[in-house]
């Protein structure tokens, strides 16, 4: 499903090995320590696959959806600028925090970051209107996420402890929106963000399926969805392994709550299985397509 942008960009094939090394292994003083608390980090070996494969050095990545700045930071190690948004305060400091450790390792790329709503993006960066080579950006899958796990080996025999499980206790987060407000407001997100890209910029969604109370929610066709609604175009669509590749075989690199979700739904009788990739979705805007000859 490789995918040839009109930039001359271009993904070689539908799969990519980008969980090749645990996130903590990527990570591994290229962030500061204190930014892992975040419980929803998109992993870089995807965020640097992608910005490599759809922009050049010099050309402006976009996330509206920061978090700690995973996007921006692989984007200025590679020689790009970046602009992103966030709506936490704490993890605006977190974002600020990666990108000093970037630029103080040689990372050459002008970032910037605001603190704010992104489904209001298109006011927040008029500035970068029809300038963004790329969108690069992942959706929270709601309130609360894995998060850490703290064991019994780790606090003298007591109980399992989960922590760092939350985005956020602010009621505006667009995490705590019931799933059709967050596929609706990602939408808005998506539609502000368009404005910023440049004629045969491409938006880049990762996203996996969630399970909300045993069932299986397909979020990534919903997400197709509601991009098409809002003039977008699906033109690409990989897979992105959080797994690694060794022979014929993948390495399991599932959380262990995750784990314990799939076995517990197994033992209900739910075929499930563990994530081991995100859905990753390319869109353009249809007036950026080529048309059919005749058309």
């Amino acid at each position: 499903m490789s995918h040839h942008l009109s930039t001359g960009a271009s993904l070689p094939v539908s799969v990519l090995a980008t969980g090749q090394r645990p996130s903590r292994l990527q990570r591994q003083r290229r962030y500061t320590p204190e930014s892992m608390r975040h419980p929803g980090k998109m992993l870089p070996a995807i965020a640097a696959t992608v910005i490599e494969s759809f922009t050049r050095p010099g050309e402006l990545v976009v996330d509206p959806m920061c978090g700690i700045g995973t996007t921006l930071v692989e984007a200025v190690h590679l020689g790009r600028d970046a602009a992103g948004v966030e709506y936490e305060p704490d993890f605006v400091h977190l974002t600020l925090g990666n990108l000093r450790h970037a630029r103080a390792h040689g990372a050459s790329g002008q970032p910037q970051v605001a603190c704010g709503d992104a489904r209001n993006i298109a006011t927040i960066y008029r500035d970068l209107r029809g300038r963004a080579a790329l969108v690069l950006t992942s959706p929270p899958y709601g309130a609360r996420t894995h998060g850490h796990l703290r064991s019994g080996r780790d606090n003298g025999g007591g109980k399992i402890i989960k922590r760092h499980h939350r985005y956020s206790t602010d009621r505006g987060n667009l995490a705590h929106q019931p799933l059709p407000g967050l596929v609706d407001g990602f939408g808005r997100i998506l539609v502000g963000s368009a404005t910023l890209l440049r004629p045969g910029g491409a938006i880049a969604v990762t996203i996996r399926p969630i399970r909300v109370k045993g069932e299986l929610i397909d979020l990534p066709g919903q997400i197709i969805d509601t991009a098409a609604q809002h003039g977008l175009v699906l033109a690409g669509r990989y897979v992105a392994l959080l797994a690694g590749l060794r022979g014929s075989g993948l390495v399991n690199r599932a959380s262990f709550f995750q784990m314990l979700e799939t076995r517990r739904a197994r033992d209900r009788g739910i075929p499930a299985c563990a994530i081991a990739h995100e859905d990753l979705l390319i869109f353009q805007r249809a007036t950026d397509l080529p048309q059919e000859e005749g058309r």
